[in-house]
């Protein structure tokens, strides 16, 4: 709930939403144009800084819409009138991030700009110890959210305004605001989105996991599982067509169980026969995928919907089923191999990503072979691979045999070895072939094949120029191009692969 310091809402503000927050936009801007803050002719800034899943990302997009509907412009520095932080706590390393950002950005408002506003959301928040880490020693923080009302940033914005206005007249007043709600109550649908591209889009079909795998904080910080109701989902995917979007990535910490608890019973595989149809959609992702709940019927409209993407991400985690179970994960090594058995059945061309953890409590070499085994018989086109990270809260966090960090770090090493080689073997067997790339940015690539965007206002819409693009795999291409292929799919000759990307030519 609130903290205690802040003040009561207005009566005439509306009870429901999305009514209540449109409601808080409108103040917001008039407040804040009052105060002479924004006018035609100065401007308030705004970025935010996301860590962690593309559901993070997702949620970033909506917080950058209702900021941009109140009139802040976003910038891409953290030198802003407004700084937000959209944080993740799956991993340690990320609240690591976060604390040195907070750090910097208080310098910031400290020496430069004094009525900056600063605001920390995201999953991290979720957890108690965190919220009190933050109102102790970094008092600087103006808002402080969590993920189930990240909604109401225009309702919380509207009232850190008013307690700086009030504190004008009594300065001992705090004027910081804290709302992190420990359930999620619902799903708002219908404010403001800024999309960060014009020609992709992620679109969230469900929010929440009931799984509680014994080494995840997610239920805990996402709340339970919850499904938007298909028209909705239906709904925005049409207006992005209509918009020019060509690729749309469904997400959801777990796609599979999507419809579960909706009364029109309705199945992840119905949804995706709905959207695949839709007029202007050319590609049809979705992540991430719980091994348990891939049934039949998915991989069944996945091979018939030639706009389905033969990609999925498949999180293995672990090739033991011993430790499967302590995981908590519901399926073993045997049920995830006869899975990619399917799927390869129905089709041969699929790339098949995955998750893996190394060092979960209580592994053992033979259960670190096993793992092994899974990715040399499977053959991996990638693998994000992660040491097992202790997550306070989570049942593996109490489990005894911790792997030393030495072991660790030596089998980590070797999987790294065995999904380099699968992933440059498969990928080398598109060279010499024509194929659908989404051009996605001006750019070029450095010796480890990451993109870096090139100066695009600089760039003459008919030159050619460097650019990268993306495959139905969703590996990277490089080839040469106007800049006004960008946004558009054009097919593309593999002339080299560079283990995980490729260098093309476009096809005359």
């Amino acid at each position: 709930m609130l903290d205690d310091q802040v003040i009561i809402s207005p009566s005439e503000a509306p009870v429901s939403e999305p009514e209540r927050q449109l409601f808080y936009i409108e103040r917001c801007r008039e407040m804040l144009i009052e105060s002479g803050l924004l006018s035609e002719e100065k401007k308030l800034t705004y970025h935010i800084s996301t860590f962690g899943c593309q559901m993070n990302f997702r949620d970033s997009e909506k917080l950058a819409g209702v900021l941009e509907s109140i009139g802040y412009e976003r910038v891409d520095d953290e030198k802003a009138d407004l700084v937000l932080y959209n944080t993740c706590t799956v991993r340690e390393n990320a609240s690591t991030r976060v604390y040195g950002r907070i750090g910097y950005v208080g310098k910031i408002k400290k020496e430069k700009n004094p009525s900056m506003v600063i605001g920390i959301c995201g999953c991290m928040m979720q957890e108690p110890d965190e919220v009190e880490k933050m109102k102790k020693s970094y008092s600087f923080i103006d808002i402080i959210f969590g993920t189930h009302n990240s909604y109401k940033i225009a309702e919380l914005l509207y009232t850190l305004l008013i307690n700086r206005k009030a504190k004008e007249k009594k300065p001992s007043l705090k004027t910081h605001v804290i709302d992190v709600q420990k359930e999620a109550t619902g799903i708002v649908e219908d404010l403001p989105v800024r999309y960060d591209s014009t020609f992709r889009a992620g679109v969230n079909i469900m929010y929440g996991c009931d799984n509680f795998c014994t080494y995840c904080i997610v239920p805990y910080v996402r709340g339970r599982e919850r499904s938007r109701k298909s028209c909705d989902i239906i709904r925005e995917v049409e207006d992005l067509a209509s918009r020019g979007v060509k690729e749309i990535m469904l997400l959801g910490q777990n796609v599979n169980s999507y419809g579960k608890g909706l009364d029109e019973g309705i199945t992840f595989a119905a949804l995706l026969d709905r959207l695949s149809d839709i007029k202007g959609i050319k590609r049809l992702r979705f992540m991430t995928s719980h091994p348990k709940d891939l049934s039949d019927d998915i991989i069944d409209v996945m091979s018939r919907k030639e706009t389905i993407c033969r990609h999925i991400h498949l999180p293995l985690q672990s090739g033991s089923s011993r430790l499967l179970k302590k995981m908590n994960r519901h399926y073993t090594k045997e049920d995830f191999l006869t899975l990619v058995r399917k799927l390869r059945a129905a089709m041969p061309d699929i790339a098949i990503t995955t998750d893996i953890i190394v060092g979960f409590p209580g592994e053992t070499e033979e259960d670190f072979k096993e793992t092994l085994d899974v990715c040399e018989e499977v053959s991996f086109d990638s693998a994000f691979t992660f040491i097992y990270s202790k997550r306070t809260g989570t049942p593996a966090a109490a489990f005894p045999d911790q792997v030393p960090e030495d072991v660790v770090k030596e089998r980590f090493d070797r999987l790294l070895k065995v999904i380099a080689r699968s992933s440059a073997a498969n990928a080398s067997r598109l060279t010499g072939t024509d194929r659908d790339v989404l051009v996605e940015t001006v750019g070029h690539t450095g010796d480890n094949g990451e993109t870096r965007p090139g100066d695009v206002s600089e760039v003459d819409d008919g030159a050619v120029t460097a650019l990268t693009g993306r495959l139905g795999n969703n590996l990277l291409v490089h080839f040469e191009g106007k800049r006004s292929l960008v946004g558009e799919i054009v097919r593309v000759h593999i002339d080299e692969c560079k283990d995980f990307y490729y260098l093309g030519s476009l096809v005359k």
